[in-house]
């Protein structure tokens, strides 16, 4: 028997090869099991959406997209730019079956929107928590993209806490925390499903930003309560205080005072607004919210729903080496206001 050359690793007398291409088969087929068990736990619940058009007075094909069924009685989740301004159209599920849909409520400075199906819906996804969610972690998208219905890519989150503005009329809104991800998006993955190892949805899939770069809404708990006021009432009513604001770092002396490094710039006031009315200023810098800490826009925005509109909101702001107390009533916020 010949001994083995010293560097020189063993190959098995069947050929095949032994050490690190033995695990990295085993590694493989450890993902192939991950995503095709999210496949078949996701693809029976994501349909396919068709919404009606009408080019030259004639009623024809619209917009499409994908949606996901999140209760047991019928409830879809999209974007609200699937759907337009449309009041329904058909859904398509995998098993082949059909139904027509109404459109319950739609929130564009979400861009998410509640579909309600006709008939029997499949068994729903299960939710999960974009906040969560990790940079690098492995993600599954499942939609019907260029209308190829039950479609699965997967990626990784390649970037969390990205924002991506949002449009209603003439307000414009930012999305907060949404999610990027590397796995291949095309049109008609909208409104479909973005999920984790664990076949929980994180995200409805939302844009395409280019190449290896797709952006989803997060599902957490802002998205939770903006569904479920879009179940109950068809709309979001939101609060306006009428600043425009970037993050900004706060002044060593201060960061010591509050243990931050980074507050909220106001860059614009809108006159007339409840900002202005309230004393605050473009420069101050925001420092608390209703007594809580603000560092980022959407710290603020988070506060901006139904229950904030005509009601005191105590904000604390570093002007000139000081803090100055306010306190502002914002307003109903409307399709011609920004946040």
């Amino acid at each position: 028997m010949t001994a083995d050359k010293p560097g020189n690793e063993s190959v098995p007398h069947d050929g095949n090869p032994s050490g690190d291409d033995h695990a990295d088969s085993e590694a493989l087929d450890a993902y192939s099991r991950v995503v095709s068990a999210v496949a078949q736990q996701l693809l029976p619940s994501v349909a396919s959406v068709a919404v009606p058009g009408e080019r030259g007075g004639r009623r024809g094909r619209g917009g499409s997209g994908s949606a996901v069924v999140f209760t047991d009685d019928g409830f879809l989740l999209t974007n609200a730019h699937v759907v337009g301004s449309a009041a329904g159209g058909t859904v398509s599920f995998s098993d082949g079956v059909e139904a027509g849909f109404s459109v319950v409520g739609r929130d564009r400075l979400s861009d998410l929107a509640v579909l309600k199906a006709d008939g029997l819906t499949p068994v729903p996804a299960q939710l999960g928590n974009a906040d969560d969610l990790r940079v690098g972690q492995l993600v599954v998208a499942v939609g019907s993209p260029l209308g190829l219905s039950g479609s699965v890519t997967v990626g990784v989150v390649s970037a969390l806490g990205r924002s991506m503005p949002a449009q209603s009329g003439q307000a414009v809104r930012i999305i907060e925390d949404v999610i990027q991800t590397d796995a291949a998006l095309n049109p008609g993955n909208s409104g479909g499903a973005l999920a984790d190892a664990s076949a929980r949805v994180v995200g409805i899939n939302t844009a395409v930003a280019g190449v290896g770069l797709g952006l989803a809404v997060p599902v957490n708990a802002t998205t939770t309560r903006i569904v479920a006021t879009l179940q109950r009432d068809g709309k979001v009513r939101r609060a306006f205080l009428g600043v425009a604001t970037s993050p900004a770092p706060v002044p060593p002396e201060l960061a010591e005072r509050i243990g931050r490094q980074t507050g909220v710039r106001i860059a614009h006031v809108e006159p007339g607004s409840p900002a202005e009315k309230a004393g605050l200023r473009a420069g101050d810098l925001i420092v608390t919210v209703a007594g809580q800490p603000v560092d980022n826009a959407q710290s603020l925005q988070r506060r901006m729903f139904a229950e904030a509109i005509d009601v005191a909101l105590a904000i604390t702001t570093f002007r000139n080496g000081a803090m100055v107390d306010v306190i502002a009533y914002p307003t109903e916020l409307t399709s011609a206001q920004g946040s």
